[in-house]
Parts: structure tokens; C-alpha cells; sequence
């Protein structure tokens, strides 16, 4: 249901804004509208400049919080705003304290690795680090060349005595190796290799002992820095959870407080002789305004103004929404197709029933309908998910309709009803034809001409005559519409005289007042308007509307077919997952018989979920509802997104 809307703008002293806010507005619902564009009527409105106090302690214990598991915490009951203040910041002086010590230790963690990566290609070769950097009257190199040059290195290596070089880790991309030199011969042979992009790898003389010595002392060391880094982590943690209580009391407050005061972003304020006052305006349901009014009923400083025609002059209010819980979830659809209007009529409980039901003809089993109803009850109750609500909703209207036809995971039982790919009817001029087709067809009919209603309806609440008496959708058409439905039921029962009757007379008018739907409209409301075309150019308009308009009727009616088309496909399923698990046959196997239903329930499930949805939107919704509106967001909400 659509929940009424009224306009308000409520006026209060400057200085008071905060404490109206906290102690009247945070109990309602009420989306703010910005003051200073919507109050197009009053002068000399200012905007509110003052920047949010509350930010960056918001920011502060929001961050904290982030470090901790609070799912099993209970705030504490309450914190004066000094002890709120004391907290936050007693709370970031300990992460600062370990984050730093952190920070210090994660440095030296990333040198060590820097040194370790420089020293892992020579972890080989077996000298002494230290006594090789202390050499004096040779040269050496630590160093790099692609695989392509290595081959020419190799050759120059050979070719000269005074250059003594040792191999160290080969990978998909270089050769890593380390040579001796004389001072004398270091220069020239420095530029050979640099000819050949040889990089040098710098190592410092803090290594003691072989490579691979080296290596190993350094990963000890970063080992024990990481594990005093996770230590320091696992203190701060148990810091911040002996102070959780508070800090989400804190951040509870906190979080009030700034909502509190952005209020400011949507108010206007003026000046006054003595003091300044605010504004504030928006959006409120009409049974909330009641009770706000009775809340300040004592309180000097609030101004309330009630603006009935706001409407008329600013616009289309927002849409609430409030229905039953249990169809609740099914706004789900009307959110994707678009909210109501004010003026519109909320489909939710229309569209639960229909989808319900149409996915329960078309999908009618009692095993596979039992288990998306714990699939979807599981997901709506662990996951708050409106779709899981829809399927747990659809599951039952499947297993019904599985009752029904005598279907149970595929296994067949004596129908209550009939079964779909057996029953069979026939037919006056048609012969015989499957009974889920026929009630699908009748089905579908009734759905239009429900809908039609719902459009008049709309169109006289709306005051829009041509759409309600003259539309397609209108009474004309739904007098057309009932008349053949009328005319086919009375043929298909015998009654050819009396349907041939009703034909010729319920036929042709209303043909006319639909083609004339435009001029009869402007003589409806007293309008002298003249054709933009010729006559000619008007009558063959009109025909080829009215064509369209016939075609329509046609094709929105065969549409429906496809709810029985899916029932006969559904046991045409089943019955080939029971042929290829050998159940006729006797030996039943019961893999293939899970593996198939599993198959036809994900598959078929999902692609009658979307038929069904087609359904309502093309062939019911697209008739009376256009979904116009917008969503009500109340203030706290509006913050938030």
C-alpha cells in the first residue's frame, strides 16, 4: 500500500537546530528536501557554512573498530560526551603507539628482504662474504646478463687469462655470476661488460660467511620481526576488544551526533530582528505528522506549517511503501520496474498473488516446489534476501500445483486434478486440445480484463477521462475485450446465436470510441481543438491504430499460452529424467535422478521465474502502471547512500 505523504517545513532558533533534531526529527521518518531550492516563495534564505565538527572522530572510531570482531560485543549502556571524547582518543593513542612500533618493524622487515633478494642468486657458491669485500689489490663484480649475451661472455671470458669468473643461479632470463680482476685490467673490462648489458648487483658489507649462511641469518631475522609484528598486532587487538564497549557506544553516539548536524546541508537559515532561525522542509507520512505534532505540542520554539497544496504547485511527493510482511519481499519487482506515483496503485500484493501462482502452474511439482521453499526460506532468513523470500513463496505455489497434478520429483501419483501432458478437452470449430492451454487462454483473458478495471479505476482517480472511458485500456476497450471474451465462451458452450448477438452489438462501438479516443476526449472536456491533418490522413491513422490496437488484444491473449506450454514441458522433463534413470525399467538410478532434478529445478526454475516476470510486466503491468514515482529515502537513509 501507498502510505500518504505531507509536505512540512518546520522553523526553529539557529542555536536549537541540533537539540530539535536529536530530541523530536530522529524519531520520525522524514525526507529533507533542500530548503533553499525548494522554498521558491521566501526571501533572504542563507545556507548554514559551518563545517562538521563530529568527522573526524567519526572517522577516527570507525577506523579502530575496523581492527576488531564486534559481531559478539554489547556497547556499553551510555557515555557522557566527555567520557565518548576520552574514549576515542585514549583509543587512538594505543593504535598510534603500536602503529608506529609497527611501522618501525615492517621497515626493517622490507630491508632485510631487499638484501635477501640481492644475495638468493648467489647462495652456491661457497666463499666468504666478508674476506672477499676486503680485498685489496683485486677487482670483483656481483652482477647480471640476459641469456642471449651470456654466450658472447662466455667466449670473451675464455679468450682472457687476466679474468677469473664464477657461474651462480641460472633462470628463464639471466645467468648470474661473479668475477675477479686486476685494478689494472678492471676498466677496460668494466666497459667490455657493459657492451654486453651486464648490471651490476651492489652487495653490502654487513654480510658475514658464505651466501647461502648470509641468507639464512637474514631470513631468521625477518622472521622474528614478522612474528613481533603479528604479536603487536594480536596486543593492539586485545587493546581495542577490552575497550569495544565503549567504543561502539562511542561511535553509536558519534554517528547520531554528525547525522545530526548534516541536517544543516538541507536547511536554510534566515536572520531575524532579535535572532536567526532555520528551515527545515520535507517529506513526512501522514499518520508520523500526527504524531510529531502531539510530540511538540509544549515546545515554544518548533513551527510546523502543514502544506496541503504542495502538490499542486512543487511536484509529485515520494513513494513509501508499507504492506503486509509476507509481501513484503515481492517490491522487490516493483523497485526494478519503478515505484509508484502517488496517484498510482501499489502492485505489490497484485503481483505477489499472480507470480505466485502462474510459477506454481508452470512449475508444478510437490518435491521440487518443497525444496525451493527451504532454499528460499534459508536465503531470506540468513541472507535478508527479498528473492529468496519470492522463491521460498513460488515453492509453495509449486508444490500445490505439483498436488495437484500428480507430480512428486518426477514420480507420478493419481492427480487431484488432472495431468498436464494427458488431459485433453474438445473443442467447438478447434477440436481437441490440451486443458492447460484452455485455462491458460481463460486465464489470461481474466488477467487483462482485471487489469483494464485496475486502469479506469486509476483514470477516474486521476481525473483523466480520455484514458479511462476512451483508451484501449479503457472502458471502451474492456467492453470490447469482454464481449469477445463473452462471444468465444458462448460459441465454445453452444450458444452460437446468443455469442453472434453480443458480437455484432458489443463489437463495433466500442471500435469507435477507441478510434475516436482524441476528439471524443477534447468534447469530453469542452476543448476546441482542430485536426493537425486531413480527414483522410486521420481515418487512416485511426485504421492502422486500431489494427495495432486489434493485434495487441490477439497477441497479449496468445501470450498466456505459454504458462501451459511450460507445464507440459515440465512433466515432458521429468519424464525424460525418469527414462534416462531407469525407472521405467525398474532399476532406479538414484544419481540420475538427483543429478536431473537438480538440472530441471536450476534450469527450468530460473527461465519460468523470468517467463513469469515477462508476464507481469508486458502483459499486466504495461496496461495500468507506469511506475513514475520515486523512493522515499528518509533522512538517516538519504546520509547513507
Amino acid at each position: 500500500m501507498i502510505v500518504k505523504m505531507k509536505f512540512i517545513s518546520i522553523t526553529g532558533p539557529k542555536d536549537k537546530i541540533d537539540v530539535i533534531t536529536d530530541e523530536y526529527l530522529s524519531k520520525y521518518e522524514i525526507q529533507l528536501e533542500n530548503a533553499l531550492s525548494e522554498l521558491k516563495t521566501v526571501n533572504n534564505l542563507l545556507p548554514f557554512e559551518e563545517a562538521n565538527p563530529y568527522h573526524d572522530r567519526q572517522t577516527a572510531v570507525n577506523a579502530l573498530l575496523k581492527n576488531i570482531d564486534t559481531k559478539n560485543v554489547q556497547p556499553a549502556e551510555s557515555l557522557s560526551d566527555e567520557e565518548m571524547a576520552a574514549v576515542i582518543q585514549s583509543g587512538c593513542e594505543v593504535y598510534t603507539k603500536f602503529q608506529s612500533e609497527t611501522t618501525a618493524l615492517q621497515k626493517e622487515v622490507t630491508r632485510l628482504t631487499s638484501l635477501m633478494k640481492q644475495i638468493d642468486p648467489f647462495r652456491p657458491l661457497d666463499f666468504d662474504i666478508h674476506d672477499l669485500l676486503n680485498y685489496s689489490y683485486i677487482k670483483f663484480r656481483f652482477g647480471r646478463i640476459s641469456n642471449e649475451h651470456y654466450h658472447t661472455l662466455q667466449e670473451y671470458m675464455k679468450s682472457h687469462e687476466d679474468v677469473l669468473y664464477i657461474e651462480g643461479v641460472k633462470d628463464d632470463m639471466y645467468v648470474y655470476y661473479l668475477y675477479f680482476t686486476s685494478i689494472r685490467d678492471s676498466e677496460r673490462l668494466d666497459a667490455v661488460l657493459k657492451s654486453l648489458h651486464f648490471e651490476r648487483i651492489f652487495i653490502p658489507d654487513e654480510f658475514n660467511g658464505t651466501p647461502e649462511a648470509a641468507y639464512q641469518e637474514m631470513e631468521k631475522k625477518r622472521d622474528g620481526l614478522q612474528e613481533q609484528i603479528s604479536a603487536l598486532q594480536t596486543s593492539l587487538r586485545e587493546e581495542l576488544l577490552n575497550r569495544a564497549p565503549k567504543l561502539l557506544a562511542a561511535q553509536t553516539m558519534i554517528n547520531r551526533f554528525s547525522q545530526n548536524f548534516d541536517v544543516r546541508r538541507l536547511a536554510a537559515c534566515i536572520h531575524g530582528k532579535q535572532e536567526d532561525f532555520f528551515i527545515l522542509c520535507g517529506w513526512m507520512a501522514k499518520k508520523d505528522v500526527k504524531h510529531f505534532l502531539y510530540d511538540i505540542r509544549d515546545n515554544p520554539d518548533i513551527i510546523v506549517v502543514i502544506d496541503d497544496e504542495r502538490e499542486d504547485y512543487f511536484g509529485d511527493p515520494p513513494t513509501k511503501l508499507e504492506n503486509p510482511k509476507i509481501f513484503r519481499p515481492f517490491e522487490l519487482f516493483v523497485r526494478m520496474y519503478g515505484y509508484p506515483a502517488q496517484d498510482e496503485l501499489d502492485p505489490t500484493i497484485f503481483i505477489a498473488i499472480t507470480y505466485t501462482f502462474i510459477f506454481g502452474f508452470m512449475f508444478g511439482d510437490v518435491g521440487q516446489g518443497l525444496s525451493l521453499f527451504v532454499l528460499g526460506l534459508l536465503l531470506y532468513k540468513k541472507k535478508k534476501s527479498d528473492l529468496g523470500g519470492i522463491i521460498a513463496a513460488a515453492g509453495v505455489f509449486s508444490a500445490f500445483f505439483g498436488y495437484m497434478f500428480g507430480s512428486f520429483f518426477g514420480f507420478e501419483f493419481t492427480p487431484r486434478w488432472l495431468r498436464p501432458m494427458d488431459s485433453m478437452t474438445k473443442l467447438p470449430f478447434v477440436g481437441s486440445l490440451n486443458t492447460v492451454f484452455i485455462v491458460a487462454i481463460a486465464f489470461g483473458m481474466g488477467m487483462i480484463i482485471l487489469t483494464m478495471i485496475f486502469h479506469i479505476v486509476l483514470g477516474i482517480k486521476s481525473h483523466n477521462v480520455g484514458e479511462s472511458i476512451f483508451d484501449a485500456n479503457g472502458l471502451a476497450g474492456l467492453v470490447f475485450y469482454s464481449a469477445i471474451v463473452a462471444t468465444i465462451v458462448l460459441y465454445m458452450t453452444g450458444h452460437t446465436i446468443t455469442g453472434s448477438a453480443v458480437l455484432i452489438v458489443m463489437f463495433v462501438i466500442p471500435l469507435i470510441l477507441v478510434a475516436m479516443k482524441e476528439p471524443l476526449t477534447n468534447i469530453v472536456r469542452k476543448r476546441q481543438k482542430k485536426l493537425e491533418e486531413s480527414v483522410g490522413m486521420f481515418a487512416i491513422q485511426t485504421f492502422f491504430e486500431l489494427f495495432e490496437t486489434l493485434l495487441a488484444y490477439f497477441s497479449n491473449t496468445i501470450s498466456f499460452v505459454r504458462i501451459g506450454a511450460f507445464a507440459v514441458s515440465h512433466g515432458a522433463m521429468m519424464g525424460v529424467v525418469l527414462m534416462l534413470s531407469g525407472a521405467e525399467k525398474g532399476t532406479v538410478n538414484w544419481f540420475g535422478i538427483v543429478l536431473g532434478n537438480l538440472i530441471v529445478c536450476g534450469l527450468e526454475g530460473l527461465i519460468v521465474g523470468i517467463q513469469v516476470l515477462r508476464l507481469e510486466y508486458y502483459e499486466m503491468f504495461s496496461r495500468f502502471y507506469k511506475g513514475s514515482g520515486r523512493m522515499f529515502k528518509p533522512f538517516g537513509r538519504q546520509n547513507n547512500e
